[in-house]
């Protein structure tokens, strides 16, 4: 799943490789996928892109967005997978593959559900906007913002939803949130109102160092990139990192079913407050 490391890295990856280039068409879905949705009927993508070139490439919260020059976007969510690969290489089934004038194509897959949207810059849709005004965890605003999100939550919130819920942190989902809370001491099921002065700073501090770590990491190793590889940040509290043991006391880590999805946390280095 597209999160904020992930979204900063291969919207730079795509930035990088396909800016300048021009699109010699458009392939709609092989494979129908009930839960990939599209702006529009995917047949006609080719007739609005197909001769334009790419602008640039964008990433902000759970999105990101191809550019082109006659004024179209191309974005794609969270749960769009995006692989830059030559033509002859296309896997037999996607959900969406531009093709560009140097031989090489822009693979669209979905696994559970996703979105692919060609507009024209007027997407009024909910969670695209949230991501388009969000502020960066990197941003030197983003404190002040973080503390009057957190004064404007219900205190009897869990700290997983604080994190991965209703778009309060566009980019920060189930997936980067556990590793965030690893490195604050906290567990996902603790609440709001539990934390004190210091615990509050702490995950401010946490959000900020582990997403710059994933980031400058290339994203996480239980992502691929466009290239097809997986990134350089060894999650902890992950599938990948279960099996190995808490890094901190050696203790086994914890994995349950919470607020529809997995938590992993390790309950002697996170004990619930």
């Amino acid at each position: 799943m597209l999160e904020y490391p992930e979204v900063i890295v291969f919207s730079s990856q795509l930035d990088k490789e396909i800016k300048g280039k021009r699109v010699a068409g458009v392939l709609p879905p092989n494979k129908e996928h009930k839960f990939c949705w599209f702006n529009g009927n995917p047949e006609g993508y080719e007739s609005q892109i197909k001769g334009s070139s790419v602008e640039s490439v964008k990433g902000f919260g759970i999105f990101i967005e191809i550019c082109f020059d006659n004024g179209k976007r191309l974005c794609i969510n969270d749960g769009v997978n995006v692989r830059l690969m030559q033509q002859s290489k296309i896997s037999k089934a996607y959900q969406l593959v531009i093709n560009l004038d140097n031989d090489m194509s822009i693979v669209f897959t979905v696994a559970m559900y996703g979105g692919i949207y060609l507009h024209g810059g007027e997407y009024e849709n909910e969670y695209y906007i949230k991501s388009a005004e969000a502020l960066s965890p990197f941003d030197d605003s983003f404190k002040d913002y973080y503390y009057t999100v957190m004064s404007e939550s219900r205190p009897g919130l869990s700290l997983k939803a604080f994190l991965a819920a209703e778009q309060r942190f566009p980019g920060i989902g189930n997936g980067v949130c556990q590793d965030i809370l690893f490195n604050a001491g906290l567990n996902p099921k603790s609440k709001l109102k539990t934390l004190s002065l210091t615990q509050q700073e702490s995950l401010k501090d946490s959000i900020v160092s582990v997403l710059k770590e994933m980031t400058e990491s290339g994203g996480r190793d239980t992502e691929k990139d466009i290239y097809g590889k997986n990134g350089g940040y060894k999650t902890r509290m992950s599938k990948n990192g279960i099996h190995m043991g808490c890094p901190v006391c050696g203790g086994p880590i914890t994995k349950e079913s919470y607020l529809g999805g997995s938590v992993y946390y390790c309950p002697v280095c996170q004990p619930i407050d």
